[in-house]
């Protein structure tokens, strides 16, 4: 069998400006794999890099030559285990570059036994999840209208990002408006140990499912006096990027975020879930901003999460790849009518 790869970068313009306790963004670049075999059978796969953990579009781009190079000598989509070893031994770092063949390899696997991902993992489709839909830090009254807008677009799950002086009224607002939908918030290591109790305490009168990453990951001791005392569970997003995280935060938060773009590769984020499960704690998915080339492969982990966050593509002006169906925002795994991953160029 003959392997033959492709990489493009694209630039895509994001719906809204999107702000989080670091600073604002209107705009994504990712860059897609196409992996395609001598019978026509292509894998798709996408990186989202983020340059809080090292990553661009253009180291990207460096550094993928060498990693699909893997992919044209192992000459084997099956071997998966083979090639996440080899693309970690090519390039220790990088893992939103690793994650995009990684997807594209499992796609291409999948799409050769006109599988899709989820039958090819043996998971069952109807355990599937809602994925919460994001509301940036904004005005309050923009943050009003934005959850408005979410509403209207039938999203029962919010995830509102914070680390501002106006964190209790955003979310009274947010209430207000959305009395009924599951609600929880991102702090993005915004406050302080004791900052972080003390909100938290004002926020668990608003119904709050948990909090996610409220200080600095590199605060340990913090994490646990947060942990210890905080009125709600309490998330791990920064904390948590490899499975070699889980048993460091297992005694310091109640959930770990998974992301493919921290971890660097499908069969990671498994190890990570199993860990997590292990560990005792509760795992969800998250995301960055995204198209569906990486998004779609993410879904197909929802039958063993507890939570999805993969709204990156929902929150993009347009993409250029279609994936999972989400009506609502539900993953609608059992109604994808395409192999693989789902992830096609439209």
């Amino acid at each position: 069998m003959t392997l033959e790869t492709s990489f493009q970068r694209r630039s895509l313009p994001l719906e809204f400006p999107f702000t989080i306790s670091r600073g604002t963004t209107t705009e994504t670049e990712v860059v897609t794999v196409h992996i395609e075999d001598d019978e026509g059978n292509v894998g798709i796969g996408g990186a989202g890099p983020s340059s809080h953990y090292g990553e661009t579009a253009a180291t990207v781009e460096a550094v993928l030559p060498d990693l699909l190079a893997v992919v044209e000598d192992v000459d084997d989509p099956h071997q998966l285990a083979r090639i996440e070893r080899r693309l970690r031994e090519t390039v220790e770092r990088n893992p939103a570059a690793r994650c995009a063949v990684s997807i594209a390899v499992h796609d291409l696997a999948a799409t050769q036994l006109d599988v899709p991902l989820y039958r090819y993992w043996g998971l069952d489709p109807r355990e599937t999840l809602e994925t919460s839909y994001t509301i940036g830090i904004d005005d309050v009254e923009t943050m009003r209208e934005k959850t408005e807008t979410a509403l209207e677009r039938g999203y029962d799950t919010l995830k509102v990002k914070l680390g501002t002086d106006r964190d209790i009224e955003s979310i009274r607002t947010i209430r207000e408006v959305a009395p009924d939908v599951r609600l929880f918030v991102d702090a993005n290591e915004a406050w302080t140990p004791r900052e972080a109790v003390s909100k938290i305490d004002r926020l668990a009168e608003f119904d709050l499912a948990f909090v996610e990453q409220p200080i600095p990951a590199e605060n340990s001791a913090g994490q646990r006096f947060v942990y210890e005392n905080a009125a709600l569970p309490i998330a791990a997003d920064e904390s948590c990027i490899t499975v070699d995280d889980i048993p460091r935060i297992a005694d310091r938060y109640d959930i770990a975020n998974l992301k493919l773009m921290k971890c660097g590769g499908l069969r990671e984020a498994k190890r990570i879930i199993h860990v997590a499960r292990a560990h005792g704690l509760q795992v969800m998915c998250g995301c960055m901003n995204e198209s569906n080339a990486s998004i779609a492969a993410a879904c197909h982990l929802a039958p063993l999460l507890d939570y999805v966050d993969l709204d990156g593509s929902l929150l993009l002006d347009a993409d250029p790849y279609d994936g999972v169906p989400m009506p609502n925002g539900r993953l609608a795994l059992a109604e994808l009518e395409r192999p693989g991953t789902g992830a096609r160029l439209e």
